[in-house]
């Protein structure tokens, strides 16, 4: 099985079609806290540049993603902080 990293990757690069898809697994910054366990991938960042985005405001696009992910969460995923921006928002 791909790790949840890959899996997360993937399926962002499916389905949103990025510019720039940065997932980094901060899981280490997190030992001891609520959600955390031995292995990590619970908590992750998140930076996607995509058109996918236009025209929809920081809570859609946050839905948006989340939604996308929905399988990650139930694989172990706890906590995700989601930069989302529009190509011209990343020039």
């Amino acid at each position: 099985m791909a790790t949840l990293r890959d899996w997360i990757h993937e399926t962002l690069q499916a389905r949103l079609a990025p510019t720039r898809l940065d997932v980094v697994d901060e899981s280490h910054l997190h030992a001891g806290h609520s959600g955390w366990r031995e292995g990590g991938e619970t908590h992750f960042r998140l930076d996607v540049v995509s058109a996918a985005f236009e025209g929809k405001s920081r809570v859609e696009r946050h839905r948006l993603v989340n939604g996308m992910l929905d399988e990650a969460f139930k694989r172990g995923l706890h906590a995700l902080a989601l930069r989302a921006r529009t190509p011209t928002e990343a020039a």
